[in-house]
């Protein structure tokens, strides 16, 4: 048997798993993958885990406090980013800096762990799982250079590494559904959004309480509905830029032979039709859209909410809200 009708830990990660009340399914996924027992504290306050309207493209990130004074970043990336390896980077540089002060002395510095989960392909490997640290060796000897027996009574620590930021990157799509592991147990739901009765992860049984669909309000419901509906949306922006990418790829073609000419017509014109029935797809989807957004607004503001919070639900402009009130009346 398998917990069906789970919401998505993106959304999850969005709007419930900041709750205190709900730190233990974060705990038990963060503690699973660190091999490490962990408590959250607190979630920070950060330019970096705050939601805002104009956010493209599935990005969620959060930021967390452990026990320990170290800092957990969480982001998931749905669609490509050619550039994601450097905007990990900048991640854990903001994160530093934006908990330091200038007059703060660098044994302050806090621990980061930056844990990706993504749903595309990130560089040439066939694993699913990859950790990165920063180890320093040398290039005449090939020794690792080791904390001093002052060093590390200083920072409590026995590694060089564990000084530094540490990356975990969790490719869901390249996982093969047979859990082996309780790690895998919880990559199984990320992919799938669901999680069989013989799981026994940490975290794993307050997600299968606390994560239905069901147990959201009718509102939060309709919250997440539309977050499902504008990630279809989202996904076919990225679709239909890449069908462009291929066009201009056949145009191109055409030009190197007389000989691959109707063998590319071909392509095109298959091409075409995917593009047509993906425009069809796509403008069924917005209308769908559109109306989801106008049935969001009317009952958000029949329940009393006011149009500047609606426009951070919904990412309409107050304007077009205000509209949409007049015109339902």
């Amino acid at each position: 048997m398998k917990t069906r009708n789970l919401i998505r830990f993106d959304w999850a990660l969005k709007r419930l798993l900041r709750n205190k009340a709900n730190f233990v399914v974060l705990e038990g996924f963060l503690s699973v993958l660190l091999k490490e027992d962990v408590k959250i504290i607190n979630i920070k306050e950060s330019e970096a885990n705050q939601e805002h309207s104009a956010d493209k493209f599935n990005r969620v990130d959060i930021v967390v406090e452990n026990n320990a004074g170290e800092l957990i970043i969480i982001e998931i990336q749905i669609n490509s980013q050619v550039d994601y390896f450097m905007r990990m980077l900048f991640g854990v540089a903001k994160a530093v800096t934006e908990h330091m002060s200038l007059s703060d002395r660098y044994f302050k510095v806090k621990k980061v762990y930056h844990i990706n989960i993504i749903y595309f392909r990130l560089g040439d490997g066939n694993d699913y799982v990859y950790h990165g640290t920063t180890e320093f060796r040398g290039i005449h000897k090939n020794n690792l250079l080791q904390l001093t027996k002052q060093q590390k009574e200083f920072f409590k620590r026995e590694k060089t590494f564990e000084l530094f930021p540490e990356y975990f990157i969790l490719c869901v799509n390249d996982f093969d559904n047979v859990a082996k592991d309780r790690l895998d147990e919880w990559i199984y739901y990320l992919k799938n959004n669901e999680i069989p009765d013989r799981f026994t992860a940490p975290g794993l049984e307050e997600a299968r309480k606390r994560l239905l669909y069901d147990k959201l309000t009718k509102k939060e419901q309709m919250i997440y509905n539309h977050h499902l509906i504008q990630s279809n949306y989202e996904l076919g922006i990225v679709e239909d830029a890449e069908a462009k990418g291929v066009d201009k790829g056949i145009a191109i073609g055409f030009e190197k032979g007389e000989a691959e000419r109707e063998k590319l017509k071909a392509e095109k014109e298959k091409l075409k039709a995917e593009k047509e029935k993906e425009k069809a797809e796509k403008e069924k989807l917005i209308t769908k859209l559109d109306k989801n957004n106008e049935n969001v607004v009317i009952n958000s503001h029949k329940t009393g909410l006011s149009p500047e919070i609606i426009s951070t639900i919904t990412g309409l402009t107050v304007e077009e809200i205000n509209r949409i009130i007049v015109n339902s009346k």
